[in-house]
């Protein structure tokens, strides 16, 4: 009997002579053609998702090409064992590893060819990862570890829900909300020191991460701004860009959210069009919903009557391309007179738009689990803090 895994393998192989695996970013999607969204972009031609430039940095260039070397290792060895009942998938693990470097080694290459003529960000090396998982038969290598946190994470949201709202102090408990999203970005399989830590410590969990990230004042530390604005008029739409599964968005994110449902403001909340590491995708995301509705009379409500609302955001990668949206998410962020935009992550906030502006107020918020990049940025240590909050862009 040919297993799936064998098929494919033969097949790459016989199309290994003519085909130079060139990847390139988004090569990958299955979802439609995107655009861009003129009520978030001022202006779209001059917007700029990148934070760093590998071809004009030298000094992030050789951080970084050296950083994911080392990670295409690791992922390589998650792959194999997702579908280790598949004879083919250490094989084609390996191909994917060798893969990968040879297309990261090209990149390298032409740094000095591309310099200040094509930018190449840090995005491109981590969407090259799921470019080639896909292309050797490695659609979600997560799959089983996201839906054990998940799991997990639901059981644990109304004890988390009950300690919020124990809080009667409006300001003392938006600063906990904040910091719960914080925390629950600690929870990244993608980042070597908390795959670390989650390795082992089977215990770590949001109150862990509560007391492992950066004490006030953050490295980038809006949160007084943010909660001045808290005490005006509630924001018409949120649109709220997600990251991780688990204790990321159930825990983090989702409490977040019923605070700005609270408020009266509606939310349409955007996960990945297709999987990268533990990031939750849009699907999951509507299933994890309907959990966290019989948890929470607000969520229930809202998820209900279509005040909170689930958009795939157009990406198969870890970061953020706001030129890339689809088209029904862009329809609804101007319908409904989106006036917050809410981006969470390393990848949608620090890797990408931390420095971007946007015709709306703007809130990013992350925590770097890099020690390198949080130097790079003005930090001192692991798990500093960015804590954005930005008025809309001049038009």
């Amino acid at each position: 009997m040919v297993t799936p895994g064998l098929f494919l393998t033969r097949r790459l192989i016989k199309k290994q002579n003519t085909d130079k695996l060139k990847a390139t970013r988004f090569a990958s999607s299955r979802v439609p053609i995107a655009m861009h969204s003129r009520s978030l972009l001022p202006d779209p031609a001059v917007y700029q998702p990148d934070t760093l430039d590998l071809n004009s940095d030298a000094k992030a260039a050789d951080y970084w090409f050296q950083c994911f070397r080392d990670l295409v290792a690791k992922l390589a060895k998650v792959a194999a064992s997702s579908q280790e009942e598949d004879p083919t998938a250490a094989q084609r693990a390996e191909q994917f590893r060798a893969a990968y470097l040879q297309q990261l080694e090209e990149h390298q290459r032409n740094v000095p060819l591309n310099r200040a003529k094509v930018v190449l960000g840090t995005s491109e090396l981590l969407q090259l990862n799921e470019t080639m998982l896909r292309r050797f038969g490695f659609a979600d290598p997560w799959l089983r570890q996201k839906r054990l946190e998940n799991a997990s994470a639901v059981a644990r949201l109304k004890q988390r829900l009950q300690e919020l709202d124990a809080l009667a102090d409006e300001d003392a408990r938006w600063t906990e909300l904040v910091r719960g999203v914080l925390a629950g970005n600690m929870f990244d399989w993608g980042a070597q020191a908390i795959s670390n830590i989650l390795e082992q410590d089977s215990n770590f969990g949001l109150h862990s991460a509560l007391e492992r990230i950066e004490r006030r004042p953050w490295l980038l530390d809006n949160l007084d701004s943010w909660l001045s604005r808290l005490k005006g008029e509630p924001h018409k739409c949120a649109v709220v860009f997600v990251d991780n599964s688990g204790v990321d968005v159930v825990l983090g994110v989702l409490p977040f959210v019923r605070g700005l449902l609270k408020r009266g403001t509606k939310v349409l909340l955007c996960a990945n069009s297709e999987p990268a590491l533990n990031d939750v995708t849009s699907e999951e995301l509507k299933s994890l919903l309907d959990e966290c509705s019989r948890e929470c009379e607000v969520l229930a409500r809202a998820w209900s009557q279509g005040q909170l609302l689930v958009y795939a955001n157009g990406q198969s990668g870890p970061c953020l391309d706001m030129r890339t949206l689809p088209q029904e998410l862009c329809e609804a962020i101007a319908a409904n007179e989106t006036d917050l935009l809410v981006i969470e992550g390393m990848g949608r906030a620090v890797h990408t738009n931390l420095n971007a502006r946007f015709a709306c107020e703007t809130l990013k918020l992350a925590v770097i689990k890099n020690t390198w990049l949080a130097k790079y940025l003005g930090g001192e240590a692991m798990f500093a803090v960015i804590c954005k909050f930005e008025s809309a862009a001049p038009s």
